[in-house]
């Protein structure tokens, strides 16, 4: 199982002490990409988000993994991309994909966030192995890290879990996540306003695969969240 503690003469090794997800996405690589890379879904929001922002807006991708479509596709808009990611092979893919965005190996929930530093921040699928309390301390910090009516994009598996073992693209991992409804009141919380949301069914292309729920928010912060 991917980040349960593995010893050496009774020593934590360095591998023990790297989040679960950096683990998993380490193995997936360029694999993950090719297998969502057709999410109509995941690029209407993005255009959603584009038709909201300001020319050379600073953007915070959280999860950018391989910088595509997210990154890329702001980049090629125009705007300012900063991406993070637990995973080292995805941040070096995504470095060599997207040049005109930049990328750092990091756990968001480590990073310091100014008040109002960005104008968008994106969350597309990459809280899903946070635990809940982490996930909603970390949307307050990234609600508070958008300047005022600064636009919030996130996806999710809108599946009411918590800590459940499951597989995903062969990779043993342990999720978390929300019904629709407590995912959107969490966000609520946290000082945003729901401007859109978009439910669909989405299957990957890997052998087999069945379709899996994908629940799409565009949010705005709220002028008056602190």
């Amino acid at each position: 199982m991917p980040g349960h503690a593995r010893s050496e003469g009774g020593k934590v090794t360095a591998e023990d002490q790297r989040p679960p997800a950096a683990v998993v996405f380490d193995a997936l690589g360029a694999t993950y990409e090719k297998a969502f890379a057709q999410s109509e879904a995941h690029r209407a929001s993005l255009e959603r988000l584009l038709g909201r922002l300001a020319p050379g807006s600073r953007v915070l991708d959280v999860g950018s993994g391989t910088g595509r479509p997210t990154a890329e596709t702001l980049a090629a808009a125009g705007h300012d991309v900063l991406g993070f990611d637990v995973s080292p092979v995805m941040v070096d893919l995504a470095a060599r994909q997207v040049p005109d965005a930049a990328f750092r190996c990091a756990d968001i929930r480590e990073v310091p966030l100014d008040e109002g530093e960005f104008d968008a921040v994106c969350v597309y699928f990459s809280l899903l192995q946070m635990s809940r309390r982490e996930q909603s301390d970390l949307v307050r910090r990234l609600a508070r890290a958008l300047k005022p009516a600064g636009q919030m994009a996130l996806a999710t598996v809108p599946v009411d879990v918590e800590d459940f073992e499951t597989v995903f693209m062969g990779q043993s991992v342990r999720a978390t996540s929300f019904s629709a409804e407590d995912f959107t009141a969490l966000l609520t919380a946290a000082g945003l306003a729901v401007l859109s949301e978009e439910s669909v069914m989405f299957t990957p292309a890997l052998p087999d695969a069945p379709p899996e729920p994908h629940l799409f928010v565009h949010c705005e912060r709220e002028p008056s969240a602190g």
